[in-house]
Parts: structure tokens; sequence; C-alpha cells
């Protein structure tokens, strides 16, 4: 895509935009008159509910505060270092683990679990890349237009079992947790699932784009995590007064800590298997108009 086609594409106004997008990935238009599936919900939210205080939430690094100030500095990852650009990351006085990631984008990562083996170029590269990135354009997520854009520098975590951490992402409907989307096993065969606040497995798959694979569910029953009753308390704190949003965990060595918030899960173009379960989260998303 050309800079030039970038720059008239960024002319048309949200609404027109997000039903192009729409109609894209579904061949079909949104109804955001009156909307009922999930989906539909989360573009009319875009376009509708427009609290400022949401592009401290996307904000990576901003975020930590927010959320520190609201649960305690023990649920945030630490934070070894902050720059404005890749080519000033100070690789040198990092550790010989860490995690590197931009704070507006969800494609700018590089972890490190070995320094000696990290390829530098390649890592400022990719970074410098995702600078450049911003998720208000591609899909109008109205929260990211305005974040200062930078890179940070976290400690590296593990459980000591997995080669990835398991997320564990807290689907909350104005205010309240009801479901747990747990994604493990990233870099060697991801496997997306749900469980109810009962830890129940949920017999549906999502969410995810149109046309993209389906993800299998997990071959073996997946542990409750230790901190499940904090995380849905937590939630409870973190997500108050907010029509939807979508807050994740980790839990290492028997701690949790946070790890983002998310407004538009697959950009508000995601689909579940069966289809039916899109009403159904759409149902438990109510609207200010509907109130």
């Amino acid at each position: 895509m050309t800079s030039r086609f970038r720059t008239l594409l960024r002319l048309i106004p949200d609404r027109i935009y997000i039903q192009m997008q729409y109609f894209y990935h579904f061949h079909r238009f949104a109804n955001l008159k009156n909307p009922q599936m999930f989906n539909e919900k989360l573009n009319w939210l875009k376009l509708n509910d427009h609290n400022p205080l949401y592009t401290t939430l996307v904000d990576k690094y901003a975020v930590k505060k927010w959320v520190a100030d609201k649960i305690g500095e023990q649920y945030i990852i630490p934070t070894l270092a902050v720059w404005e650009k890749a080519e000033d990351i100070d690789f040198d006085a990092l550790p010989d683990q860490f995690v590197l990631k931009v704070n507006h984008d969800s494609g700018g990562l590089v972890i490190c679990k070995d320094k000696s083996k990290l390829d530098r170029q390649a890592a400022i590269a990719k970074l410098s890349r995702a600078l450049k990135n911003n998720g208000y354009w591609y899909g109008r997520e109205w929260p990211y237009k305005n974040v200062k854009p930078c890179i940070i520098a976290e400690a590296f975590m593990s459980d000591g079992q997995h080669a990835d951490l398991t997320d564990y992402k807290f689907f909350c409907f104005n205010g309240i947790p009801l479901y747990c989307q747990v994604i493990s096993d990233r870099s060697t065969g991801e496997k997306i699932d749900f469980f109810d606040m009962e830890w129940n497995f949920q017999k549906f798959t999502g969410l995810h784009r149109p046309h993209y694979p389906h993800y299998p569910h997990y071959p073996y029953k997946i542990e409750k995590p230790i901190c499940f009753e904090n995380m849905k308390q937590v939630c409870g704190i973190l997500a108050k007064d907010i029509p939807f949003v979508r807050v994740d965990f980790y839990e290492v060595q028997g701690k949790m800590y946070f790890g983002e918030m998310t407004f538009y899960p697959a950009g508000g173009f995601g689909e579940f298997s069966p289809n039916e379960w899109n009403y159904i989260f759409g149902d438990k998303l109510i609207l200010d108009k509907e109130k």
C-alpha cells in the first residue's frame, strides 16, 4: 500500500471506513443504528464512546501507573527503560533477558531470552516500523489516535514450564467479567479457549477474523490459574463504568501480573464459531442508548 493511498484512506469518515472494513470481512454491512451482534456493538462503540481515559488505558506504558494506582504496584511488570526512537536503545545496559515492545501496537514485540544471540539490527528495524503504526487508521480504533509512541523495555517473565506465558483475557461487560479467553503456546501451536467465571470450558471458538484458521481446543484440561479469583476481583476494579473492555493478566510463579486493556478484540472484526455466540456476547454488551 503506497503512502499516497494510505493518505487517501485517511480522508474517509470513520463511519464509512468502518462499514467498508466490515463489508470486506463479512460481505455485509454492520447494523450501526440498532447493533445486535458483538462485533457490531464494538464498532458502534468506536463511533460513539470517546472517553478520553481510553487513550491512557490502551497506552502500554501510561496504563501501568493508572493500574498501579488502582490495585497496587505489585501487579505491574517492571519497566527497565523507555525510548522514543529504536536507534536509542541501550542494549548494553539491559539484562541478559528482557522484552521490548512499543506502547501502542500489538506487533511491535521483541522477546530476548539470550542477549548474546539477539540480532540487534533486526530488533531495531522491527521496532522502528512498529513506531510508525497507528491503530486508529487501520480500524478507526479511536483510543489509539492520540497515543504518543514509545518503546518500553520490560523484565522478562517466565513460569518456568512453558516457552510462552499463558494469557488470561477477561471479557468485562459493564464492569463485570463474564468470560476468560485463555491463549497458550503462542510460538509452538497457538490455542485459544474460553471459560466462564466458574472455570467451565465453553464449546465455541473465537475471536478470529473471517477466513482465518480456527484455533483448536486444548487437547487436555487447562488448570484454573491459582490467582483466578483475584483476577476476577481486580477486573471489577479496572473495568468499572466501561461498557466493554478486555483485561489481560499473566500468572508467574503463583503471582498475577497485569498485561493490557483492549477495547476492540480482533479490531472489532472478529467472529465466533458457531456464530450464535456473536449474539450471546452482543446481548451482554449493554450500550448507553439501550439503558
